[in-house]
């Protein structure tokens, strides 16, 4: 099982980062290792001092595909879910102003939890208009939507599929919107699809 992360599918996001608007996905992987298990507590890494949220839309591959045409890319997949990348920003600009991978501020133990539950897609009435948000201590800190998307789930999927099989069970974080910030320990994050509330998590 692949996690497979698309960075900067949100102009205003890559904006705030001080990032350009890329004309193509840009992609990096978690292993598996990144899973935080179910109901468990999230512990803050003692490696870093900026630790920072980023909500994203999760889909899920339910078969086996390479090169795949945008005709059929809506067939693989089936269920939509939420997830938090975790990165530790002051690693990823120390590694970015070196010139060298982030992996190590991304793809870090129990950096992606994700919700329990997936969302047939079928419940959506349009998938280019999908609304999600994550709450802080009460306050919500981001909103998204799927019509903000540089590049929707079919792209990403033919995309992707010409670089990496697509495997049953790889999950695909699709970008995070603009609003992305610290987090403390004490800190509760709540995440949600539409009003229903898929992710709950306490910041150890």
């Amino acid at each position: 099982m692949k996690i497979i992360c698309i960075g900067r599918n949100y102009a205003k996001h890559a904006k705030e980062l001080g990032n350009s608007v890329p004309k193509e996905p840009v992609y990096f992987m978690k292993p598996d290792s990144a899973l935080l298990p179910k109901k468990a507590p999230f512990f803050y890494p003692n490696f870093t001092k900026d630790l920072h949220y980023e909500v994203e839309l999760v889909i899920k591959i339910c078969k086996l595909g390479k090169n795949i045409s945008p005709k059929f890319a809506s067939t693989y997949y089936k269920e939509i879910g939420l997830g938090i990348d975790f990165t530790a920003r002051d690693i990823q600009l120390e590694c970015k102003a070196n010139g060298l991978p982030w992996e190590k501020a991304k793809a870090f133990d129990y950096s992606a939890p994700l919700s329990r539950d997936f969302i047939n897609k079928n419940e959506f009435s349009n998938l280019n208009d999908i609304h999600f948000s994550l709450e802080k201590n009460g306050e919500i800190v981001q909103k998204g939507n799927t019509e903000d998307m540089l590049f929707d789930f079919d792209n990403l999927i033919c995309y992707l599929s010409q670089f990496l099989t697509l495997k049953i069970g790889d999950l695909i974080f699709t970008g995070t919107p603009a609003g992305v910030g610290p987090v403390q320990i004490g800190d509760k994050l709540i995440g949600y699809i539409e009003d229903r509330k898929m992710l709950e998590l306490n910041i150890k």
